[in-house]
C-alpha cells in the first residue's frame, strides 16, 4: 500500500495512552452546514466577510488547507464523519439513503461513551441513524434540532458545558447555516431568520474568477448542470451576473450569522474555566459552489463544494499555523480524536490521525491522495432523460482526477497548481496521459482496499 497504508504507517503511534490520565482533553466539535473552506475572514480578509469566532479558533490552532469532505452532500458526509467509514463502505450516497445499523457502524457518541467520556449532541442531526430527544447513539445528552433551531443550539451547548462532571466530555455542536442559502436562491423564507436585502449588484462581491463552465467539460457534467437547473431545488439557471453577485453577498451574511452562534459556544467554554482543557475542532459537512462554474449548492467535486474548513485548536497544545497535508475529514476525524483522547482506534477504520501535524510535529511521510465520492441524484429530466451518475474524485499533491459512471467522456483531470479554478479539463490532452494513468491506478488501489465496486466498474469503462 502506497496511500492509506503508508499514511497509517506514518501516523504517530500512541506510545503514551491517556485513557488512565485525568488530563484527557474535553472535545468540542463544531460543525456548520454548507460552508466552503475559504469562507472565513482569516482566509479571505475582512473586506467581504467577518468571522471573529472562527478566526479565534484558528488563532490557536492548525488550519488544514487541503481538507476534503467524504462526500459533498449532507447525509453521506455526516455518515462518514460520525462512523469513520468511507461512503463506499456505508453505502450512504444520498440524503434519502436507508438508516445504518449502529451495531455495524457505531456512532462517535458510542465510541467515546464506552471510553468514559460524557457525550452530548446539540443541533442539526441529519444522520442516517434514528434521532431522539434525551439520549441515543451513545450521547447521554441529546438535543437534536431542526429548521430554525440555530438560535437555541448555543444555549443547549452551554447547558451541557457548564454541568459538573468527573469525566471529560465530547460535545458535538451541529449548526444549520449557511445552509439557508438554498432557500435564499429559491426566494423562500429563511428558516434561521432573515438577513438584510442585498445591496445593488455593483456593491456586492465580484463574480468568481471561475464563474464560467470549464473548457473540455465532461459531457455528463454538462448534462447534469442542465438537469439540476431544470429542478425547482436549484433555480439558478436563469441567474444573470447581478443575481450571482447578490447570491455571493447573501452567502457571506449567513456565515456571519452562524459565526455569532459559534461565539456564544466559545464564550460558554471560557466561562466554564475549561478553555485550556478543551480541544476544539471546527469543520463543515461540505461546501457550497458559490457560483463557481454556474453551480450553486453542493454535490460537485469542485473545490468550493468539496473542500471544507478544518481547524484543530487546543490552546497551549496545538501549533498555530496552516498545513497543506491532504486530509479526508470523513475518515480522519475519529482517528484524530481517539489519538488526542489516548484511545485505540476502532477496528476497520482506515483513516489516519492528524494529531502530530496539528501539534507542530514533523511528519515526513504522508498519504499520496484522498478519495471523495458523490452521486448526482437531485436533478430533473432533460428532454425526458434522467440520469443519476456516481462519481469518484482523486486528489493528489498536484492534480484532481474525477471519474463518473456515465457519459461518453466520463473523466476530468485538472492541474491544480496551474489551474486552481479548475477551468481546463486535461484528461484528453496527450501530454497528461501518464498523469491520467497514475490517477486511475490510485483510484483502483483505493477501490480494491475499500470494496468500492462502483469505482471499479467505472474504471472498467476506461479500458485501463
Amino acid at each position: 500500500m502506497q496511500t492509506i497504508g503508508a499514511a497509517a504507517a506514518a501516523a504517530p503511534s500512541m506510545t503514551h495512552l491517556h485513557a488512565a490520565d485525568k488530563q484527557r482533553p474535553n472535545i468540542l466539535f463544531i460543525m456548520t452546514d454548507q460552508q466552503f473552506a475559504e469562507a472565513m475572514s482569516c482566509r479571505t480578509g475582512r473586506e467581504l466577510i467577518r468571522t471573529p469566532a472562527m478566526d479565534s479558533i484558528a488563532e490557536n490552532g492548525m488550519l488544514f488547507e487541503r481538507a476534503y469532505c467524504a462526500n459533498p452532500l449532507c447525509v453521506p458526509s455526516r455518515a462518514a464523519l460520525f462512523t469513520g467509514r468511507f461512503t463506499s463502505e456505508t453505502g450512504v450516497q444520498t440524503n434519502s439513503s436507508p438508516k445504518l445499523d449502529p451495531a455495524e457502524f457505531p456512532c462517535i457518541g458510542t465510541i467515546f461513551a464506552e471510553a468514559g467520556y460524557d457525550t452530548g449532541w446539540v443541533g442539526k442531526w441529519h444522520l442516517p441513524f434514528a434521532s431522539r430527544e434525551g439520549t441515543g447513539h451513545g450521547f447521554s445528552y441529546m438535543r437534536p434540532g431542526g429548521k430554525g433551531d440555530d438560535g437555541n443550539t448555543a444555549e443547549r451547548a452551554a447547558e451541557f458545558i457548564k454541568q459538573k462532571r468527573d469525566n471529560p466530555f465530547l460535545l458535538a455542536v451541529s449548526l444549520r447555516n449557511p445552509h439557508d442559502i438554498c432557500q435564499w436562491a429559491r426566494g423562500e423564507e429563511l428558516p434561521e431568520g432573515p438577513i438584510a436585502d442585498p445591496p445593488p449588484p455593483d456593491q456586492c462581491p465580484p463574480l468568481k474568477p471561475n464563474h464560467l463552465p470549464p473548457e473540455n467539460e465532461t459531457d455528463i457534467i454538462t448534462f447534469m448542470r442542465k438537469s439540476y437547473h431544470n429542478s425547482k431545488t436549484f433555480p439558478v439557471g436563469d441567474f444573470d451576473d447581478d443575481k450571482w453577485r447578490q447570491y455571493i453577498w447573501a452567502y457571506y451574511r449567513l456565515i456571519e450569522m452562524v459565526d455569532g452562534e459559534i461565539a456564544k459556544v466559545l464564550a460558554a467554554v471560557r466561562a466554564s474555566g475549561r478553555e485550556e482543557d478543551t480541544l476544539i475542532v471546527f469543520t463543515s459537512d461540505h461546501g457550497d459552489c458559490h457560483g463557481a462554474h454556474k453551480w450553486n449548492q453542493k454535490t460537485m467535486f469542485y473545490e468550493e463544494s468539496a473542500l471544507v474548513p478544518f481547524i484543530i485548536s487546543h490552546k497551549g497544545v496545538t501549533r498555530a499555523g496552516t498545513s497543506d497535508k491532504l486530509v479526508q475529514t470523513g475518515v480522519d476525524l475519529i482517528p484524530t480524536l481517539c489519538d488526542y483522547a489516548g484511545m485505540a482506534v476502532p477496528g476497520g477504520l482506515k483513516g489516519v490521525s492528524v494529531r502530530e501535524i496539528a501539534n507542530g510535529g514533523e511528519v515526513t511521510q504522508w498519504r499520496e491522495y484522498v478519495v471523495v465520492c458523490n452521486k448526482l441524484a437531485q436533478g430533473a429530466p432533460v428532454d425526458g432523460v434522467s440520469r443519476e451518475p456516481d462519481g469518484r474524485m482523486v486528489r493528489s499533491e498536484r492534480y484532481k482526477y474525477c471519474l463518473y459512471s456515465e457519459g461518453e467522456r466520463p473523466e476530468s483531470l485538472v492541474d491544480m497548481v496551474n489551474d486552481p479554478g479548475e477551468m481546463v479539463n486535461q484528461a484528453e490532452n496527450p501530454t497528461f496521459k501518464p498523469i491520467l494513468a497514475q490517477h486511475r491506478a490510485y483510484l483502483k488501489e483505493h477501490a480494491e482496499l475499500t470494496g468500492d465496486e462502483v469505482a471499479l466498474g467505472a474504471l472498467d469503462r476506461t479500458r485501463i
